[in-house]
């Protein structure tokens, strides 16, 4: 005989419908972070490329988070908690991109973009996976947003602030150190080592992914289960500055102008390449 199914409680079936609304909205702020990412800088790319111009570059990729730091909110988050998650990306961003523009500015060329200026195809792969990373990084941002209800304050969020703000002056310091040695540079100063820079080689990186990781903390309460693979956002950043686009390619560049200097050499041998720590003896 077969087996009659019994009908579902009201509570349950409401439950189930609630958790589904919850994980589709969770989703729909992931997927809009991606699209928003994607449109923004796709617009660029046509602005750069039809002028072949490198002012828009570095000034699109703070200006995507700060979009998203906007955009996200207006989909119905408005607790607290989530407003200021967004200030705080958009405080970063607004920071970094003001930097970025004016120092694009003063050089007017940047020139990892040389061999691909004239080539849409190998510009367009650059623009398309700076959309990707700013989406990526954003993970653990964007899925806060995307909460119906998400918790008050408490210990994580506090040390993730304070993680944060760490990053942040340490981030904005070591830009600022580098701007004004640039700047003031004398004869025989030919590469920075004061300040932050006498503890770390890059010690605005290190800042950087303080911010992310604090911002990650940040949202620990709001996650559960598989909700905690957005921990995929810092790490992701952590790993494409220390081996991918950042660190590597600035060290090639740094040992091509200076490796024939004994000064530098000593310096690379004594100081950190990326956590501040006192110079080795």
């Amino acid at each position: 005989m077969a087996r009659r199914l019994e009908p579902q409680p009201l509570s349950k079936t409401i439950r189930g419908w609630r958790d589904y609304c919850r994980y589709a909205r969770l989703i729909s702020a992931i997927l809009l972070s991606f699209v928003v990412s994607l449109a923004v800088n796709a617009a660029f790319f046509v602005i750069a490329a039809i002028r072949k111009t490198d002012v828009v570059t570095d000034l699109s990729y703070s200006l995507s988070f700060a979009v998203l730091a906007i955009v996200l909110p207006l989909s119905g988050a408005s607790e607290p908690v989530q407003l200021i998650a967004s200030l705080l990306v958009l405080i970063w961003a607004a920071r970094l991109g003001i930097y970025l523009f004016r120092r694009i500015l003063r050089i007017k060329v940047d020139h990892r973009f040389d061999h691909m200026r004239d080539k849409p195809l190998r510009f367009a792969r650059f623009w398309f996976l700076q959309a990707i990373t700013v989406a990526v990084v954003m993970l653990p941002v964007s899925y806060l947003l995307g909460e119906d209800d998400p918790p008050g304050s408490g210990p994580w969020m506090i040390a993730g602030a304070a993680i944060w703000l760490i990053g942040l002056v340490i981030e904005a310091v070591s830009d600022a150190q580098k701007s004004a040695f640039k700047g003031k540079k004398t004869e025989g100063e030919r590469f920075i080592s004061s300040g932050l820079w006498k503890y770390s080689r890059h010690p605005n990186y290190f800042g950087e992914i303080l911010v992310w990781w604090g911002l990650f903390l940040f949202s620990v309460p709001f996650l559960h289960g598989a909700a905690f693979a957005v921990v995929l956002g810092p790490v992701f950043i952590t790993v494409l500055l220390l081996f991918v686009s950042g660190i590597p390619l600035l060290e090639q560049s740094a040992d091509a102008k200076y490796g024939d200097d004994p000064a530098y050499r000593e310096y690379k041998r004594r100081t950190s390449i990326l956590l501040p720590l006192p110079p080795r003896s």
